[in-house]
């Protein structure tokens, strides 16, 4: 049976200031002593799960990925940091939204971090939402006490040419309909391929949060948004450059696997930054905190410190 999407976020709305309202199968999924809420945004509502006490850390998961891609990392911080991993705006359980461009997405993240950690917090951003992380520290500067990017391409900086040595799914997910149409019944097939294809460690990323994120996805609308992601780059790259004046004021750390984007991300970082710090981990692909998680749990950990 199929999970009716804006029939549980409505009666999520009303458990809003006390929790999501997830139902038992949702609720098992929270980490101990986390908690379930959601946030209304011009008119839709995003979905975020916290726990934890002390600075804040806002966690920004990637694509084919939801908030749960974070629960180690929230469990492993939450001792010493109250930490925020939304679902972004059209995935897992958050609601669609009319652009996916990383402006908006960004807007999303300055909204949630003064409503939920008062005006400023620590950012960690994986692949989409690592160039979120990154619009956000580009507009909404003061928002952002230090910056987190990890296995990610800066806006403007992806290869998206397959004929010229690109990545071929760049082109895939940016057809019209095209991707919706052929992954259609075949979701979690498709979300399971692309993850190992991107893995160096390939079991690192187990087959219950595939099947976590896949159920997500599967939902009416779920591949789409996803793809709406990868169709906003071009819009997400000209507003890289339009802001190619500013500097990240900032502390910045860059995480990469060799075997993920390695030395591009701090490459492209380096002369929009003034304090950069960047660690390639040499046995990870693009899941570095799955495929890595004590070496990359100690560098955010040492860095956030």
């Amino acid at each position: 049976m199929t999970i009716d999407r804006r029939a549980l976020l409505a009666a999520a709305g009303a458990a809003a200031a006390t929790g999501f309202g997830a139902k038992a199968g949702e609720a098992q999924l929270l980490p101990l002593r986390a908690e379930s809420r959601s946030l209304a945004l011009d008119g839709a509502r995003l979905h975020f799960v916290t726990m934890g006490a002390g600075p804040t850390v806002v966690l920004l998961h990637g694509w084919p990925q939801t908030w749960f891609a974070w629960r180690a990392t929230m469990e492993r911080l939450a001792p010493r940091f109250t930490v925020v991993a939304p679902d972004l705006r059209g995935l897992g359980l958050s609601e669609p939204a009319q652009s996916y461009d990383k402006r908006a997405v960004a807007g999303d993240i300055a909204t949630l971090i003064d409503r939920v950690a008062g005006g400023s917090a620590h950012v960690i951003g994986h692949d989409m939402g690592g160039k979120a992380a990154f619009m956000l520290a580009l507009l909404h500067a003061e928002k952002v006490e230090r910056l987190v990017l990890v296995d990610c391409l800066v806006p403007g900086t992806e290869n998206m040419d397959a004929r010229r040595g690109g990545a071929w799914h760049y082109g895939f997910h940016m057809a019209r309909d095209i991707p919706e149409l052929l992954t259609r019944g075949r979701e979690r097939d498709y979300i399971a391929a692309q993850i190992r294809a991107w893995s160096h460690r390939k079991d690192a990323v187990g087959a219950a949060a595939i099947d976590e994120f896949a159920r997500h996805y599967a939902r009416p609308g779920g591949m789409t948004a996803g793809f709406e992601y990868y169709r906003a780059l071009p819009e997400d790259a000209r507003l890289a450059e339009s802001l190619s004046d500013r500097r990240l004021d900032m502390p910045v750390l860059a995480i990469a696997g060799r075997h993920g984007v390695g030395p591009r991300l701090a490459e492209a970082l380096a002369p929009r930054t003034r304090a950069l710090s960047s660690i390639i981990v040499e046995e990870s692909g693009h899941f570095v905190p799955d495929e890595a998680p004590e070496t990359f749990f100690r560098e955010v950990e040492q860095f956030l410190a």
